[in-house]
């Protein structure tokens, strides 16, 4: 894998919103992250219910969920960026960051998800991502210090708790 330039944090990404608005991650710097590769029609989908639940709590003290809607398994998020928002605002109320469509893995897969991926960058959190709902948990400075596989609930103590000692940084 070769990127353009060797990132040391997830602040040096811009991504597009949702609704084609050129987003850079900067913009969260001091805040504490976690990174959500979501789907629409997925068996891990009512995710997003939690995931608004720790949005809901826990963004006055700093912290950001971003969502990154990806088409890459099973098709489980066919929808355009417009149909994905409307979805995610009516079924969940998704107030949380929403990030245009990208793909995770494979030939076309985001600069940023090269990233996330790259053992050499991320030893701990490297690694192809196996599913949707996959959660990477990064700190305040935007480096990456811990990740979450999909079965992991989001109002689960261990991601809870993970979240909390980032905050406390």
């Amino acid at each position: 894998m070769s990127s353009a330039f060797a990132a040391s944090n997830v602040h040096e990404f811009t991504l597009n919103a949702l609704n084609g608005t050129p987003t850079p991650l900067s913009i969260f710097q001091g805040k504490v992250m976690l990174l959500v590769n979501v789907a629409s029609q997925c068996g891990y989908t009512p995710q997003y219910e939690g995931l608004q639940a720790l949005y809901a709590k826990y963004k006055d003290q700093g912290l950001v969920i971003a969502g990154f809607p990806a088409n890459n398994f099973g098709s489980q998020e066919p929808g355009t960026n417009e149909e994905i928002g409307a979805f995610c605002k009516s079924k969940y109320g998704v107030t949380f960051p929403m990030f245009a469509k990208i793909s995770v893995q494979g030939s076309d897969k985001a600069p940023l998800y090269q990233f996330l991926t790259d053992k050499s960058a991320n030893p701990k959190t490297g690694g192809e991502i196996q599913w949707n709902f996959t959660k990477f948990l990064v700190d305040r400075n935007g480096r990456v210090i811990q990740r979450f596989e999909p079965a992991v609930e989001p109002q689960s103590s261990e991601l809870v708790s993970a979240i909390e000692a980032a905050l406390k940084k």
